[in-house]
């Protein structure tokens, strides 16, 4: 029994909050976000590609066994090149895809705030439509010049036939 108390209050207090022995680090997301945005952008362009290129045969040409005698660093199968190229590619593909997702997010916004403006649009042309058939209808109720000046033309031939009338009698 005084086991199951024990065991009742342990469970019911609290315990000691544990240090963690990894030290937080705080990122502004939005700088590191426009920092993998430029990176992106940056390894999207020709410089970079000649920029690599220009590297990747200088390495090479350094570290073959031909011409002068000099320190080589990276034997023929060239396997430091290739983990510096494999950690790039490591580094890169992360902060690419980081660009893209902020770009989809954004245009994300963008697609919204078109449909938005779309509806909107839509709606006004609606209003507009309507009142376009009002001023039709009440237009139609209205006398137009024409038909005041025939209007006119009859009665006038009325009241002319009406003085021919008289002073025929």
């Amino acid at each position: 029994m005084a086991r199951a108390a024990r065991e009742a209050e342990r469970l019911n207090t609290p315990g000691r909050r544990r240090r963690s022995t990894i030290p937080s680090i705080r990122v502004d997301r939005e700088a590191f976000g426009k920092f993998a945005e430029g990176f992106a952008r940056f390894m999207g362009t020709a410089r970079f590609l000649f920029g690599m290129t220009v590297v990747i045969v200088f390495w090479i040409l350094w570290n073959l066994p031909y011409g002068p005698p000099r320190p080589r660093f990276d034997q023929y199968p060239f396997i430091f090149l290739t983990l510096i190229l494999s950690l790039q590619a490591s580094y890169a593909a992360p902060l690419i895809l980081l660009a893209q997702n902020r770009q989809e997010a954004r245009d994300r916004v963008i697609a919204e705030r078109d449909r938005a403006q779309a509806a909107q649009s839509r709606a006004d042309m609606d209003f507009l439509a309507r009142e376009i058939a009002s001023v039709r209808m009440s237009v139609g109720e209205l006398a137009t010049r024409d038909y005041l000046r025939s209007e006119l033309r009859n009665e006038l031939r009325a009241i002319l036939a009406e003085l021919d009338s008289e002073d025929v009698a």
